[in-house]
C-alpha cells in the first residue's frame, strides 16, 4: 500500500492525507460525545440519539448540494474552505451553551467532512486513470478505518487531561489541514472541465432523479447501510436486551476490534482487485457475506462464534463499500462526478435508520428477529443493485 501511495501524484497523496486527518479529528470525539451532551446539556438518552442521528441525516441531505459545489468550484478553494469550516465548527461546539447551537455545529462538522470526502473521490477520478481507481478507493477506505480505530483511543487519552481537549485537538487538526491544503494543494484541479457551462442545482437534481441506475443504486446503498452503517449500535441494543449491559459492552468491544483489525488487514488486498467489468459478482459476494454474518450473529452462543461471524460480516463490508465507489465512477458523467458522489452519500440515511428499525423490532418482536429483518434488507439491497447495474 505504501508503495502505491508513493507513486501517486502529489495532489492524490495530499487528498488522502486530508481525508485521513479529518477522519481522525472526527473520531477523537466519538467516545465522549454522548457523555458530553448528557453532562453539559442534561439531555436524556432519547434526545441525544435524536440530536446525533438528526445531524447526520441533515448533513447527508445537504451533501448533495455539496457535491454540486465540487462540480462547479475549484478543488483547492472548496477543500480549503471546508477544512476551515470543520475546524470552526469544532470551536463552536466547545463554546456552545445550548443544545441547538451544538446541534448546528455537529451538522456543519458532518457536512464539511462529507464535502471533503466527495471532493477527494472526484479528485482521484480527475487525476488517475480508470485502472488505478479501485486501488486508491481501497487505500482511502483502509485509512479511514485506521482513523476510526485510532481516533477514539486518542480521544479517551485526551479526556484524562481535559473534558474539552478532544474537541480542541479536532479543531487544531482541521486548521492544520486547511493551511496545508491552502499552501500545497493544486490550484488548477477541478472535477469537471472548466469550459463546460455549469447547470443550476435544480436542473442537476432533476437529472439525478431521472437516472434510473443512480436511483436504484442509491436505494441499494441506503438498504445496505441499514446493515453495516451503525452495526455497533444495533448489536449493542440486541445484547443489552438479551444479556446484561456490562456483558454487552464487553462483547461489543471484541466485535469492534475484530472489525477494525479485519478491515485494516484485508481491505487493501481485496479492494484493489474489484474491477468495473465484474462489479455485480463482487456485490453479490459482499451481500452473501453480509447474510452469512447476520445469520452467524443470530446463532452465536460464545464470544468466539460472535467474533467469527463479525469477521465474515466485515469481509462483506470490505467488498461492498469500494464496489459502490466503483459503480458511481462507472455511471457518473465527467462533469457531474461530485453530485453523483453526493447522491451516494445519502446512504447515511440507512445508517441512521438501522438502530431505529432494530429498536422498534426489539419492542414488538422477539430479539432474534432483528437479524432476519436485516437479512431482508440485504436481499432488497441486492435486488436494487442488480437493477442498477443492468444497462438500459
Amino acid at each position: 500500500m505504501l508503495a502505491a501511495i508513493k507513486r501517486y501524484p502529489h495532489t492524490v497523496r495530499l487528498l488522502l492525507l486530508t481525508t485521513f486527518s479529518l477522519t481522525v479529528a472526527r473520531a477523537l470525539t466519538l467516545p465522549y460525545l454522548v457523555v458530553y451532551l448528557a453532562d453539559n446539556f442534561q439531555l436524556p438518552i432519547s434526545q441525544i440519539g435524536l440530536l446525533i442521528g438528526g445531524a447526520l441525516i441533515i448533513a447527508s441531505l445537504l451533501s448533495l448540494y455539496g457535491g454540486h459545489l465540487v462540480d462547479t468550484l475549484r478543488n483547492h478553494t472548496l477543500v480549503s474552505a471546508s477544512t476551515l469550516l470543520f475546524a470552526l465548527a469544532f470551536i463552536g461546539a466547545v463554546a456552545s451553551r445550548s443544545a441547538l447551537l451544538f446541534f448546528l455545529c455537529l451538522v456543519l462538522i458532518n457536512l464539511a467532512l462529507a464535502v471533503v470526502d466527495i471532493a477527494a473521490k472526484a479528485g482521484f477520478c480527475a487525476l488517475l486513470p480508470v485502472e488505478e481507481r479501485a486501488e486508491v478507493f481501497a487505500i482511502k477506505y483502509t485509512l479511514s478505518n485506521v482513523g476510526y480505530a485510532a481516533g477514539p483511543l486518542l480521544g479517551v487519552a485526551m479526556l484524562e487531561l481535559n473534558d474539552h481537549m478532544p474537541f480542541i485537538a479536532s479543531a487544531v487538526l482541521g486548521l492544520v489541514m486547511c493551511v496545508a491544503y491552502w499552501r500545497l494543494g493544486d490550484r488548477s484541479l477541478q472535477a469537471s472541465a472548466p469550459e463546460k457551462p455549469a447547470a443550476g442545482f435544480g436542473q442537476v437534481a432533476l437529472g439525478l432523479a431521472r437516472d434510473r441506475r443512480l436511483v436504484c443504486f442509491t436505494l441499494g446503498g441506503v438498504l445496505s447501510a441499514v446493515v453495516f452503517g451503525q452495526f455497533t449500535a444495533y448489536l449493542s441494543q440486541y445484547l443489552v436486551v438479551t444479556s446484561s449491559p456490562a456483558e454487552a459492552a464487553r462483547l461489543v468491544g471484541y466485535l469492534v476490534t475484530t472489525n477494525a483489525v479485519t478491515v485494516i488487514a484485508l481491505q487493501y488486498l481485496i479492494g484493489r482487485r474489484i474491477s468495473r467489468q465484474r462489479l455485480m459478482p463482487w456485490l453479490l459476494a459482499g451481500m452473501g457475506l453480509f447474510i452469512a454474518g447476520l445469520l452467524g450473529f443470530a446463532l452465536a452462543g460464545s464470544v468466539l462464534a460472535w467474533c467469527l461471524a463479525m469477521l465474515v460480516f466485515t469481509l462483506g463490508e470490505i467488498i461492498v463499500i469500494p464496489a459502490e465507489y466503483m459503480f458511481i465512477d462507472l455511471i457518473a458523467p465527467e462533469h457531474l462526478r461530485g453530485v453523483y458522489y453526493g447522491a451516494q452519500n445519502l446512504s447515511n440515511l440507512g445508517a441512521a435508520l438501522g438502530p431505529v428499525m432494530v429498536g422498534f423490532a426489539l419492542v414488538h418482536l422477539w430479539p432474534g428477529a432483528i437479524f432476519y429483518l436485516l437479512v431482508l434488507s440485504v436481499i432488497l439491497a441486492g435486488v436494487f443493485y442488480g437493477m442498477g447495474t443492468r444497462k438500459d
